[in-house]
């Protein structure tokens, strides 16, 4: 299908999402970020995820290292825009299964396709691309366009949105989203 635009917003929630879904030095016991702790951030790094993938202000986390099962903690629900064409939202808790390269059976995150609003239920990383499943449909994104954290409410163009939603802007121009459907 033909109806995801080529930008940076969808694939950014979702990199966010794997970065916290693989964690390399988690225990078999969940984890909560206190102390010493590693952040949801270094979590997904060490799955080889970008940290973009979860926005800015997880405040805690989960993960049963066994099974690879998380949970992310927001102070609350989070949306933002992001290049002026996607739309994402992150529950308060996100949820899901994480191993190297992958997140899957995802819960807490949902992206504004035209005017539905779908959840994302899986992110896969082949090489240099992130490929973004909403069950009937995936596209994919350079994983460069997720390597900084969006915040709620601005996503990444918060200098310029005066406590609003980003109005729409030109990004760099790069290879457009690889689709895959039905």
């Amino acid at each position: 299908m033909a109806f995801l635009p080529p930008t940076a917003t969808f694939t950014a929630a979702l990199l966010l999402l794997l970065l916290f879904l693989h964690t390399p030095l988690a225990t078999s016991s969940p984890l909560n970020l206190t102390g010493d702790s590693l952040s949801p951030y270094e979590v997904l790094q060490g799955y080889n995820f970008p940290v973009g993938l979860l926005p800015q202000g997880v405040l805690k986390y989960k993960l049963d290292e066994s099974t690879g099962r998380f949970h992310a903690y927001l102070e609350g629900s989070c949306s933002f825009s992001l290049e002026g064409s996607y739309q994402l939202k992150y529950k308060s808790t996100i949820s899901g299964i994480i191993s190297n390269n992958r997140l899957k059976n995802l819960s807490g995150i949902s992206v504004k396709i035209l005017f539905l609003w779908l959840n994302i239920v899986e992110v896969v990383r082949d090489e240099d691309e992130l490929e973004f499943s909403v069950g009937i449909a995936s596209a994919s994104f350079p994983i460069d366009n997720f390597y900084e954290c969006p915040q709620c409410g601005c996503g990444l163009d918060c200098a310029n949105s005066n406590g609003k939603l980003p109005a729409y802007h030109q990004w760099p121009t790069s290879p457009g989203p690889k689709l895959a459907g039905i």
